[in-house]
């Protein structure tokens, strides 16, 4: 029954890519190495133009890359230096994971689309945690920026498997999170610009 709903497969497709992409704005490398794994092993189909994700390079960049930024992320003054960069390599990372999901469009509707959709939701999501870590370390001098890193950890690899599992309630936590983040993003930007104004 289902298979006769019109762009089904695109929908679908859409929503695995927006929950991949936001897992990206909480970290670069782990939905990578999580996409890569899973399509190393045949666990889920990959688009024929992005079998490079699949390879054992691609697995075993993306691992190291992944355990790296991890680590990175409790050290204090790296974290921040992370998020400087962390935003358009989300962008780039997200955009990426969600072209890889269409097989079937022409090349510039597919990277439009992943720029759009993808790039943009990652990027949304990782400036505001940048935000959040930012307002962390003015508040608790750095004290809880671990409690940040491990929240956005967790939040990678659960996005990235819901979105792999079950695509249209990773598309719904996707929309609730940028939501989330838009809000507060904001308001933690606004307390920062606040203390800097007040000193």
């Amino acid at each position: 029954m289902l298979d006769n709903i019109p762009y089904l497969s695109y929908v679908l497709s859409a929503f695995i890519g927006i929950g991949l992409a936001a897992a990206t704005g909480f970290r670069v490398f782990l939905p990578m190495f999580i996409v890569s794994l899973a399509s190393y092993f045949h666990w889920i189909p990959m688009n024929e133009h992005f079998e490079w994700l699949s390879g054992l390079p691609a697995l075993i960049t993306t691992g190291i890359a992944t355990v790296a930024e991890i680590l990175a992320y409790y050290i204090p003054f790296i974290d921040h230096l992370l998020d400087t960069v962390s935003i358009p390599m989300a962008t780039v990372a997200g955009s990426i994971l969600f072209a890889s999901q269409f097989a079937d469009l022409g090349t510039f509707p597919q990277w439009a689309l992943a720029l759009i959709a993808g790039g943009g939701t990652a990027a949304t999501i990782s400036s505001g945690f940048a935000g959040i870590r930012a307002a962390s370390t003015a508040t608790t001098g750095g004290l809880g920026n671990s409690v940040v890193g491990t929240t956005e950890t967790a939040g990678a690899g659960m996005m990235t498997v819901l979105a792999m599992a079950a695509p249209v309630i990773a598309a719904i936590a996707a929309i609730i999170l940028l939501t989330l983040v838009i809000v507060y993003g904001r308001k933690a930007w606004r307390k920062l610009r606040k203390r800097s104004t007040e000193h």
